[in-house]
């Protein structure tokens, strides 16, 4: 079960389906994300075709990732976040430039 974001734009997206704060041509993409992540317990839960791999280090914004996971979106796009026992925290929205 998703309990916690960092993007806020992700979570309006989640709690509305609002898609001010997200690139509207990832909604359908990120809408089958979220649901899968909302019932995921672990990372087996997630397609392979997501390319799910795990962050070290830094983030550019200075937070640490490491040990969380990252799962592709589009392009340059990642969703990233942690499991925290069977719950998904920290789920962020990220451009890797």
């Amino acid at each position: 079960m998703i309990k916690s974001f960092r993007h806020k734009g992700l979570a309006r997206f989640y709690a509305s389906g609002s898609k001010a704060g997200i690139r509207p041509d990832h909604a359908a993409r990120l809408q089958r994300q979220l649901a899968v992540l909302d019932n995921a317990v672990s990372v087996d839960d997630i397609p392979r075709s997501w390319r799910p791999h795990v962050l070290h280090g830094e983030s550019e914004s200075g937070h640490d990732v490491h040990g969380h996971l990252a799962i592709w979106v589009s392009g340059n796009w990642r969703l990233t976040f942690l499991f925290e026992g069977a719950d998904v925290v920290l789920l962020d929205y990220v451009d890797y430039h």
